[in-house]
């Protein structure tokens, strides 16, 4: 295979995979252990984990786009 190519797969394998893990985490610990539903009110593991799924989608995306950012060489 042509490294260029399999660069390129690498690429879109680690944001697979990335993407998934990230939504794992995020519905576990949010349908799981009850973090996002607000019954009755507000508690502080509510807010932590809302705060926790921001930084962590924020992160995520940040990551993703620094992957694709460098130029792909199919001449090598």
């Amino acid at each position: 295979m042509e490294p260029g190519v399999k660069e390129y797969l690498i690429r879109i394998l680690n944001t697979i995979s990335l993407s998934a893990l990230c939504l794992i985490l995020n519905i576990t610990a949010g349908i799981k252990y009850e973090l996002a539903f607000i019954d009755d009110k507000l508690l502080w593991k509510n807010v932590a984990f809302y705060i926790f799924l921001l930084v962590s989608l924020t992160g995520m995306v940040l990551y993703i786009i620094k992957i694709w950012r460098k130029p792909l060489d199919f001449d090598k």
